[in-house]
């Protein structure tokens, strides 16, 4: 898949590490002034890039991690989605979507969320999901890939309690 520059494909173990990199960027930007500022500043290279190598080791995992890159530039984003971890078997979760803050509005996202649902509908989930901290103006990103906000949460993290939205989209 492909928009523009940038391409969309399975994860590998040995990009562990761009993954992480991108992760830690995109929480310290993003989660600024609505997250404690220690966690974020705790938050390491080296511990995400084991958790992500662990993700990308498991063999037959549900759990499907997309790279979006930037042609002849490397990784930009990754998402990755699978089982819905509090509803029905019917439906499927996207539990990241991570994109470099400079690379943001040129399609990245789009594209990821779109290989996404499409690996969700092979795994015959019938509807997708996806929470977003309510305070986050990426937000308005699910609004517009036609996103129905159905269900808000209180989410207790790192000694205080996040707001959530839940967006879902209908797979079939």
């Amino acid at each position: 898949m492909m928009t523009a520059n940038i391409a969309v494909r399975p994860s590998t173990p040995s990009e562990a590490s761009q993954l992480a990199e991108i992760y830690v960027e995109t929480w310290r930007t993003t989660y600024a002034g609505m997250l404690p500022d220690n966690v974020l500043l705790r938050m390491s290279v080296d511990q995400q890039t084991r958790r992500w190598r662990g993700y990308l080791d498991r063999p037959g995992a549900r759990e499907t991690v997309l790279t979006a890159e930037a042609v002849g530039q490397g990784a930009i984003g990754f998402g990755s989605a699978g089982p819905a971890r509090r509803t029905g078997p019917q439906v499927g979760e996207v539990y990241t979507l991570y994109v470099l803050p400079d690379w943001q509005g040129q399609g990245a996202g789009r594209e990821l969320m779109e290989a996404l649902f499409s690996h969700l509908r092979t795994a015959d989930f019938t509807e997708a999901l996806i929470w977003v901290v309510a305070a986050n103006p990426s937000r308005f990103f699910y609004e517009a890939m036609g996103g129905q906000r159905t269900v808000e949460r209180i989410e207790p993290l790192w000694g205080v309690e996040l707001a959530e939205i839940g967006y879902r989209w209908d797979l079939v």
